[in-house]
């Protein structure tokens, strides 16, 4: 079976921000600029749906997997980021590993995404996934061939056994261009305030082009399935991304709108009311610089 591309919208025969389509590339229209307001307004839509899953995740007992793959620069942190901008901490988290130490690299390989997977009431996003073995593992030669091999081989079953129990386990791979991922890696060498993004990892990775596509296709191949199948995230286009990203989230879990009655604020008493403004003569207030 074969990775499931979402497309972005066909209409929009005219673009948001009134100005004409860009130019055709291979014969297809590329969308126009996606004006700023019109991407905030479709953002607060979004998040507003997000906050209503979030408390059908809680009143439910539902858990949630959503994970996130690509290469470097494809936009998975900006994702996560307006994924998790409106909704709570104790129900939206996130799993970014790092590189295991010696005594976590005696467990299973799959033992310590396993140990982060949600509890009821919860969502988990993976910042990357067990999907390494298949991608950064492969290709900077951090697992053999044979890891590799069987790791492929098991992951569907592995998967299964997770829906089976319940879990919503939603998978998007970003598909970033060339250009675009060298575009954003040099932004990052220049700009102070993305330096810290740039890894050793990234400058290993950066000449390897080809053989991630290859690791791509194979992990795709192997791995989509009707339990949980892969979809494809065209991310050259950050605002358009983030906003079909979090759509397709949406429309992978079956959530309804839990109606709540409205609260009221009580009255606050006058008991003990007194002058309780500040002294600046007795505590240390932060400078006012701005």
């Amino acid at each position: 079976m074969t990775a499931q591309v979402k497309q972005p919208p066909e209409k929009a025969a005219k673009p948001a921000n009134g100005k004409k389509k860009g130019k055709k590339a291979n014969g297809k229209s590329k969308p126009g600029k996606l004006d700023r307001k019109v991407y905030e307004e479709e953002l607060r839509k979004l998040q507003v749906e997000l906050c209503h899953l979030q408390e059908w995740v809680k009143q439910n007992g539902s858990r949630v997997i959503i994970i996130l793959e690509g290469r470097d620069t494809a936009g998975k942190s900006g994702l996560i980021r307006v994924i998790k901008e409106r909704v709570s901490n104790r129900v939206f988290r996130v799993v970014a590993l790092s590189s295991p130490k010696e005594e976590r690299r005696q467990k299973l390989f799959m033992q310590r995404y396993v140990e982060q997977f949600p509890v009821a009431g919860e969502v988990v996003i993976f910042d990357r996934s067990w999907y390494n073995r298949a991608g950064v593992e492969r290709v900077l030669k951090f697992a053999g061939e044979k890891e590799v091999d069987a790791f492929l081989d098991n992951v569907a079953k592995f998967e299964r056994w997770v829906t089976s129990a319940g879990v919503v386990l939603i998978k998007l791979w970003l598909e970033i261009s060339m250009e675009e991922q060298e575009r954003r890696l040099r932004a990052r060498i220049d700009d102070p305030l993305r330096q810290w993004k740039l890894s050793p990892m990234d400058l290993q990775s950066f000449p390897k082009w080809y053989d991630y596509s290859r690791a791509r296709d194979d992990m795709l191949e192997a791995s989509d399935h009707e339990a949980a199948p892969w979809f494809v995230l065209p991310s050259n286009d950050k605002k358009r991304a983030r906003l079909n990203g979090i759509s397709h989230v949406l429309s992978r879990v079956p959530y309804t709108k839990i109606e709540h009655d409205l609260p009221k604020l009580p009255k606050r008493s006058k008991k003990g009311a007194y002058d309780d403004a500040l002294d600046p003569k007795k505590v240390r207030f932060v400078p006012a610089l701005f």
